[in-house]
């Protein structure tokens, strides 16, 4: 048995460009604040989190550039089921390492569950065949 549900195509569409956002403007602060947010990794009760992958400074660059790409492609609904995976994965270790365990942080931390909860959506859902 099939369930069908409706939704609008221009919701898609919204939440897509929305939730996009967050990601353009965070991979563009870690591409030009590169020292200060390895000072924010530094004070964070999970940093090892951070560099268990590697030297911060480097995963800072490559996430930027990664949350750029993938935040683009989107943000334009190109491969978005893809281009949501990858902004999770780098929204994950992100989240542990720099909001969890920080009582300061509950805002973010939440927020970021919220972003979560948003790609998971274009993750589950073929959102593709839903606006052809």
């Amino acid at each position: 048995m099939s369930t069908h549900v409706s939704i609008s195509r221009r919701s898609i569409q919204v939440l897509r460009i929305l939730v996009s956002g967050i990601f353009l403007v965070a991979g563009f602060n870690h591409l030009t604040n590169v020292e200060k947010t390895a000072q924010r990794i530094e004070q964070a009760s999970f940093k090892g989190i951070a560099h268990f992958f590697g030297e911060p400074q480097w995963l800072i660059i490559l996430s930027g550039i990664a949350m750029l790409g993938a935040g683009f492609l989107f943000l334009i609904g190109y491969k978005t089921k893809w281009a949501a995976v990858v902004l999770m994965a780098i929204l994950i270790p992100i989240t542990l390492t720099v909001q969890v365990g920080q009582i300061t942080t509950l805002g973010p931390l939440f927020k970021n569950i919220a972003i979560l909860g948003g790609l998971l959506f274009f993750i589950l859902n073929d959102t593709d065949k839903l606006l052809k």
